[in-house]
């Protein structure tokens, strides 16, 4: 497993060297930072001295590879609109965005792993056609739609939460409920097709013979196999909630990374936008690597050797 751990660690640092390369010359693609932070009336010679002064006359890849040694010794430059460090703009909204992802993906586990349990056993059922449904319907809704539906509900009509800032924990209902419809409509319909089959399998019905109680086979037995693929899309959800916000932290006023990261690209940031590709693609490589070594629990059978 050790060995494992450290080879993943390893190409984890060349996914994020070829994350942030990419994002580097994209971004100088967009345009020139300095027609947006000069006035409109700079002459040639101030534009020159502004660009001079950030470095942004030099060959891009002289520039990457500057950007690439500071990066290296934690230094991602100073942000052209914040004038000053970029990393520290970016690790002061991300507590904002994990506690926004963590609460979606709580509520779409805590809601979807029952559905689709009750919806995998009670085949053809009233629960099961709601379950379907549901499922359906939660794919299928923008999560822009649903964001402004919620706030037009439960923050204008019925005006029992807020719908923009953050603060309290009724400040996170609202974005979190949307954040997560998308990937609670996943996570059950998988487990249900998961549990569907598992049931089948020989074993269960060995379990069954043997006179255990339908939970035990149930939550024991089956829901522990079924829980693989699921784990998988679980982790891949996560990591496309945490960079994935961007929509919902807006619509809703949220401080974090997402919101963050539309105004740093809207002002052509360079050196905030490469901070907050970096920090996003180091949580999202480590919740991958979680997840592998979460399925040596779900199923003993799987080592890495």
């Amino acid at each position: 497993m050790t060995k494992y751990i450290v080879r993943r660690l390893q190409q984890s640092v060349l996914v994020i060297f070829g994350v942030s390369l990419v994002v580097f010359f994209i971004m100088h693609m967009t345009g020139d930072p300095a027609t947006l932070m000069l006035p409109l009336d700079a002459t040639a010679e101030e534009v020159y001295q502004f660009k001079e002064s950030l470095g942004l006359n030099d060959p891009l890849p002289t520039q990457y590879f500057r950007f690439l040694g500071g990066a290296v010794q934690g230094d991602f430059g100073n942000s052209l609109r914040h004038n000053s460090p970029a990393l520290p703009l970016v690790m002061e909204r991300l507590p904002a965005t994990f506690q926004l992802t963590f609460l979606a993906m709580a509520i779409a586990v805590f809601i979807a792993i029952p559905i689709g349990v009750i919806s995998a056993t009670r085949r053809y059922s009233i629960f099961d056609y709601v379950g379907t449904v549901g499922g359906l319907l939660g794919q299928s809704m923008p999560v822009f739609w649903l964001g402004i539906m919620l706030i037009l509900l439960f923050g204008v009509q019925l005006q029992v939460l807020p719908t923009s800032g953050r603060g309290t924990f009724a400040h996170l209902i609202l974005p979190a409920i949307t954040l997560g419809t998308y990937s609670t409509a996943t996570i059950m319909r998988l487990l249900r097709s998961g549990m569907v089959e598992v049931l089948k399998q020989d074993y269960i019905k060995t379990a069954q013979s043997k006179g255990l109680s339908e939970k035990v086979v149930i939550y024991k037995h089956a829901l522990k196999n079924a829980l693989i693929p699921v784990a998988t899309v679980i982790g891949l959800q996560f990591g496309a909630l945490l960079g994935g916000a961007v929509i919902t932290e807006t619509i809703f006023a949220w401080p974090g990374v997402g919101r963050l990261a539309i105004q740093a690209i809207n002002n052509r940031d360079l050196p905030l936008v490469q901070s907050i590709v970096f920090i996003m693609a180091s949580s999202i490589v480590l919740i991958n690597l979680l997840t592998d070594v979460a399925y040596t629990y779900l199923d003993p059978r799987i080592r890495y050797d």
